[in-house]
């Protein structure tokens, strides 16, 4: 199929999804099917709605569908990262420095992750802990720190990843009631904190006996701790630009338009970065399996993939704006 545009990526799931649901019954439910077909109708007027405009001069009318605003979808995917970018800008704290941090896992955690969902939503409340736990230890009080933490489950070649991207006050609010800054954090105790953080997590929620067998070789394998990255230096300053700067890693498609190189009908080609190597590689799947790699990373409806804690909170972000007007 040449001419690969946002309609291509429709095209595979109005060729096979129903195809896809025959070969994997568990993916035939309202999370998946709704999620796909509000993708499917989007900017579709008969079934999204429209508005319409009238010229008052000529009398020409114009008419203009609605569309479907979900991070799955290619076509709507810049116009949710622009709105996400416009909110978090909005929350983050005035003239306070943020870090950026990427906390990761090994690849054989992962499937805890796919078996028990619910583990999602451990993973950021662990992170959370984790990362006071680390600011406590750097700064030798316990501080009040703010956090925006965002799930994401795909990797660079559309592979289950589950991963989070963190906007992190570097500082906090001391028991004394003022504001501490913690400009440095070892890597060592990140990497090492993270590990005991997310395995505790993990030991306490999975009931299977046989999680035992990777914990344990998980502390053997990684005695230097998890991967836990912080971005060098401050990440751009507070406000929009440290939103956009955030938003291009986080609320983006599992795959873009332009990666998507061939739709034959029966494959799909596609190109991404490797993380490790930074070279450009270029995968071709049959069909169903690409749509198996796509839509794992639909969460359950209702999940918050966005969560805030500490001084980002909610109730303390409402308290903000009602004593800020």
């Amino acid at each position: 199929m040449e001419g690969i545009d946002k309609k291509t990526f429709k095209n595979i799931f109005y060729d096979h999804w129903d195809s896809f649901k025959k070969a994997h019954p568990r993916f035939d439910s309202p999370d998946y099917n709704d999620t796909i077909q509000k993708m499917l109708d989007c900017g579709d007027p008969e079934k999204m709605g429209f508005v319409q405009y009238r010229c008052c001069n000529c009398g020409e009318t114009r008419r203009i569908a609605f569309t479907c605003k979900s991070c799955f979808c290619l076509s709507c995917g810049k116009v949710y990262t622009d709105r996400w970018a416009d909110f978090i800008g909005r929350r983050l704290l005035p003239g306070v420095t943020y870090r950026h941090v990427v906390l990761t896992m090994p690849d054989f955690l992962h499937v805890w992750f796919r078996r028990n969902p619910e583990l999602l939503s451990q993973l950021m409340r662990a992170a959370n802990a984790c990362l006071e736990d680390i600011l406590k230890t750097c700064s030798g009080k316990k501080l009040n720190i703010g956090n925006i933490i965002v799930l994401q489950t795909a990797g660079r070649s559309g592979h289950y990843n589950p991963h989070l991207h963190i906007l992190m006050t570097a500082g906090g609010i001391n028991p004394e009631g003022n504001w501490q800054n913690v400009s440095y954090i070892p890597y060592e105790i990140m990497h090492r904190k993270w590990q005991y953080h997310i395995l505790k997590m993990i030991r306490e929620y999975v009931c299977d006996p046989v999680v035992e067998i990777d914990i344990n070789r998980a502390w053997k394998n990684y005695p230097r701790g998890f991967v836990a990255f912080l971005q060098p230096g401050e990440v751009p300053p507070g406000g929009q630009g440290l939103a956009q700067y955030l938003a291009k890693y986080v609320v983006s498609p599992p795959i873009s338009v332009r990666r998507i190189q061939r739709y034959d009908g029966k494959t799909v080609s596609y190109w991404y970065r490797d993380h490790k190597t930074g070279q450009i590689e270029h995968e071709t799947l049959p069909v169903l399996k690409f749509i198996g790699r796509m839509v794992q990373h639909i969460l359950p409806k209702g999940f918050q993939r966005i969560r805030y804690y500490g001084l980002h909170g909610n109730v303390r972000y409402q308290h903000r704006q009602n004593h800020s007007r």
